[in-house]
C-alpha cells in the first residue's frame, strides 16, 4: 500500500521537477485555508483523543504557531528561490557562479502524538515551500486527529503532492523504510535510532527532532517571581508532553524552599479547581498515566520529597495527574535519566553558576535550554557555556514559536533543523553552478605542461 503511493508521487515529481512560484504559493494558501475550514473539527478530535484538552490550548499551542509559519513562508519565499549569483574567484574570472535551491522530490513526515497538528503542518508547510510532495505518517495514538487531518489533506490536495498515510506502529517502521529524499521524524530517542537505522538502508538524509532532558537555569540575578511563572508555565501547558518544556530546574540552594512554594501559588493561579479545570489537559494514553505514576513512585521510594501543587489526588479514570515538584532527586532515579514527558518537576539545588553550568554539561544535550538572570555577563556565560538544540532567555517554549529561527537538536536530542528559512533549506537541494565564459584563459593550464604552466602555477599556489 504505502511503496505504489510513494512511487506515484516519485514519478510525478521527475515529470515536473521544476515547481514555480504560484503553484508553491497556491499550496501554502490551500493549507492555510484548510487550518481556517477546520480548525473546530480538529481541535475537538485532539480534546477527544486526549480525554480533555482544551479548544484555546490547541488554537494557543498548534493552530496559531502553524498559521503563522505558513504566513511567513507566503511572505518570504519567492525570494528564498532566488538563490544567489555573482562573479567566480578571481582565477576563474570571467566566469560567474550560482547557488539555486531546487526541490528534492518526495518527502516523509512522521508525525508524534503529542501536537499532532503543529508538527504535521509545520514541516508540510517547510516542504511545501520549497517545492516537494509530501507523505505525512500520523500518530496511531491520536486516531480520531488522524481521520480528521486526513480527510481534510484529502479534500485540499491531490494525493501526488500530500498524502497522509494511517496505522499502527507497524507501518511507521514500513514507512520510514521508504526511499524518501528527506525524511523528518518527531519523537521519542529510542524511537529515532530506528527511524535513522532505517533510513540509512537508501542513505535518506534525516531530520530527527528527538528531545531529552531541557533545564531550565534559574540564576541569582532573576527575577524570582517571573522565572517561577514561566517555568511553570512552560511546564504545565499540555500536562508538560511537550519536547520542549522545561524537565529539571537547577536553582540557587538557599533558593529551593522558596521555588516549591512559589510554583504551587503559580499553579493555583493558573488552574483554579485543579485538575477539575477542563483547561488543564489530561495524559494521553493510560500506558503514559502509568509511566508518569511510576516515576513519581519510584523516585519517591529512593529518596525524593514530593510536593504536589494541587490539593488533588491523581485521577487514573481521567488520567489527570497533578502537577507534582520532586526535590531531594539523584542520578539513580529514572525520573533524573529519562526525558519526562509530564507534569513532573525535579528541582536541583546548586552552590554556584559554575556549577550549575557543569551539571547540564555533564549530561546528554538537551532541545531546549532556559536561562533566567537580569545580569548580561551570567546570561552569556550559561549560553555560551552550554550546547543545546535552542535556547529562551527569561522565557520558556517561544524560541520555537519564532518563525525566523531554526528549529531542531543536537546530539541525542536530534539532528538538522527546520522552521522558516532553514526548513526550507533543509528541504531544498542547494543546488552550485559554475558557468563558463566563451572566452577564459582555462586553456593555458592544459597539458603539455611548459613554462607558461609553470609561471601560472606559481602565481596559483602562492
Amino acid at each position: 500500500m504505502l511503496l505504489p503511493r510513494f512511487e506515484a508521487m516519485r514519478h510525478a515529481h521527475n515529470a515536473a521537477p521544476h515547481v514555480d512560484w504560484p503553484t508553491r504559493k497556491r499550496h501554502l494558501k490551500a493549507l492555510q485555508a484548510m487550518l481556517h475550514k477546520y480548525r473546530e473539527p480538529l481541535a475537538k478530535a485532539i480534546d477527544a483523543d486526549f480525554s480533555g484538552r482544551s479548544i484555546q490550548e490547541t488554537d494557543m499551542l498548534e493552530l496559531f504557531p502553524s498559521l503563522g509559519n505558513l504566513k511567513h513562508a507566503l511572505s518570504h519565499t519567492r525570494g528564498w528561490m532566488r538563490g544567489s549569483q555573482g562573479w567566480a574567484n578571481l582565477w576563474l574570472l570571467p566566469a560567474r557562479q550560482a547557488v539555486v535551491p531546487q526541490p528534492l522530490g518526495v518527502v516523509g513526515v512522521i508525525v508524534p502524538w503529542n501536537y499532532p497538528l503543529f508538527l504535521a503542518v509545520g514541516p508540510l508547510t517547510d516542504a511545501l515551500a520549497a517545492g516537494n510532495r509530501v507523505m505525512i505518517k500520523v500518530s496511531e495514538v491520536t486516531p480520531r486527529f488522524a481521520e480528521v487531518f486526513a480527510s481534510a489533506v484529502a479534500e485540499t490536495f491531490a494525493p501526488e503532492w500530500v498524502t497522509v498515510v494511517t496505522g499502527d506502529a507497524q507501518v511507521a517502521r514500513a514507512f520510514s523504510t521508504l526511499p524518501f529524499d528527506h525524511l523528518l521524524f518527531t519523537g521519542a530517542t529510542s524511537i529515532g535510532h530506528h527511524v535513522m537505522r532505517a533510513a540509512s538502508e537508501h542513505l535518506t538524509p534525516v531530520t530527527l527532532e528527538l528531545g531529552g532532558k531541557s533545564p531550565a537555569i534559574i540564576g541569582p540575578g532573576a527575577r524570582w517571581e517571573h522565572a517561577v511563572e514561566r517555568i511553570m508555565l512552560g511546564k504545565l501547558l499540555n500536562a508538560g508532553q511537550t519536547c520542549v518544556a522545561p524537565d529539571y530546574v537547577l536553582v540557587p540552594r538557599e533558593k529551593l524552599d522558596s521555588f516549591v512554594a512559589t510554583a504551587r501559588r503559580v499553579a493555583a493561579r493558573m488552574y483554579p479547581d485543579a485538575v477539575n479545570n477542563p483547561q488543564y489537559t489530561s495524559i494521553v494514553s493510560a500506558r503514559h498515566f502509568e509511566r508518569l505514576t511510576g516515576l513519581a513512585s519510584e523516585a519517591a521510594a529512593q529518596g525524593a520529597t514530593s510536593h504536589a501543587l494541587f490539593d488533588a489526588a491523581p485521577q487514573a479514570s481521567r488520567r489527570r495527574l497533578p502537577p507534582v515538584v520532586l526535590t531531594g532527586v539523584h542520578d539513580g532515579m529514572r525520573v533524573m535519566r529519562e526525558e519526562i514527558f509530564g507534569p513532573l518537576l525535579p528541582v536541583v539545588p546548586y552552590d554556584d553558576l559554575e556549577a550549575a553550568i557543569a551539571y547540564v554539561n555533564e549530561r546528554p544535550r538537551p532541545l531546549a535550554l532556559y536561562v533566567f538572570d537580569t545580569d548580561s555577563t551570567r546570561i552569556d556565560r550559561v549560553v555560551n557555556g552550554t550546547i543545546s538544540g535552542g535556547v529562551t532567555i527569561n522565557d520558556t517554549l517561544l524560541h520555537v514559536a519564532e518563525h525566523s529561527l531554526p528549529f531542531g537538536g543536537v546530539g541525542p536530542s536530534g539532528m538538522g533543523g527546520y522552521h522558516g528559512e532553514a526548513g526550507f533549506r533543509t528541504f531544498s537541494k542547494e543546488k552550485p553552478i559554475f558557468r563558463q565564459a566563451r572566452w577564459n584563459g582555462a586553456g593555458l593550464l592544459n597539458p603539455p605542461y611548459g613554462k607558461v604552466f609553470a609561471a601560472m602555477i606559481r602565481q596559483l599556489i602562492r
